[in-house]
């Protein structure tokens, strides 16, 4: 009796910003939907919506802010503010998700006010600014997802980057309008345990995102074994997406294929 072939429980996307990089924008969303994957999006304002829209993909999630902090008062309100913004832009590209951090970014992944310590009054406002987030993801029928981030590699200064302080933040707002953008990569790096870190989020994740260490390629690139938290991600349920923000290692088509073998069962 031969064995069933693997299959995929998991929605797939691909970040369009990291892979595929020699074609244009549009040309490389189109070809990520053509491989039968969804698409990522980041900073929306460099894109021309009208030519994505054009493209028929489906679209998985993009930057939910243009400016902004969760932990200060000004910061909060400006990111309030272009959260409205995004929101009509992911309503014409139907994107349901749309990804925070604890403050802006600039184009090199680095915060434009970086903090070097939470304060309790830090904790409150991004606790209130997720609530004002959660009454607009209510009103528009969308998800705030907030991500956590490394700060020994990529993003040193970002505040609430911790895996354990996103959660714990998602999970003391308590509002569907706001999940988990659970980043593997990230935590891997910050903090490992990863199996263990999947089954302690399942009730808050919105999405997974996923590439591996070091190196930030595609699974099977490094030491994470990707074929576990597959297991994992099975074992609590999970069905929803999982995106590969990540570099190819190589040739980019066969990264995209290992992604997916990778969360194949």
């Amino acid at each position: 009796m031969s064995e069933s072939k693997p299959t995929c429980p998991f929605t797939l996307a691909v970040c369009a910003e990291m892979v595929l990089v020699d074609l244009p924008i549009v040309e490389r969303v189109s070809r990520i939907h053509e491989l039968g994957f969804q698409v990522e999006i980041w900073d929306w304002t460099r894109h021309d919506i009208q030519a994505l829209e054009q493209t028929g993909a489906t679209f998985s999630s993009m930057t939910g802010y243009i400016e902004g902090s969760l932990v200060d008062r000004e910061g909060a309100e400006r990111l309030v503010e272009t959260a409205r913004e995004s929101i009509s832009v992911a309503r014409r590209l139907n994107i349901p998700r749309l990804n925070l951090h604890g403050t802006g970014l600039d184009e090199r992944g680095l915060p434009v006010k970086p903090v070097s310590q939470l304060t309790g009054s830090m904790w409150i406002r991004a606790h209130d600014t997720l609530n004002r987030l959660a009454d607009l993801a209510h009103e528009h029928d969308v998800t705030f997802v907030l991500e956590n981030l490394n700060t020994q590699v990529d993003h040193p200064g970002v505040p609430l980057a911790r895996a354990d302080e996103v959660l714990e933040l998602v999970a003391s707002v308590d509002r569907p309008g706001v999940r988990m953008m659970l980043d593997l990569y990230h935590a891997q790096i910050g903090e490992g345990n990863l199996v263990n870190l999947v089954h302690r989020c399942a009730p808050w994740i919105g999405e997974v995102q996923v590439a591996d260490v070091p190196g930030r390629c595609e699974p099977g690139s490094g030491e994470i074994h990707y074929p576990a938290i597959a297991r994992a991600l099975n074992d609590i349920g999970y069905r929803g997406t999982v995106g590969l923000e990540g570099w190819a290692s190589g040739e980019d088509e066969l990264a995209l294929q290992r992604f997916k073998d990778a969360f194949s069962l």
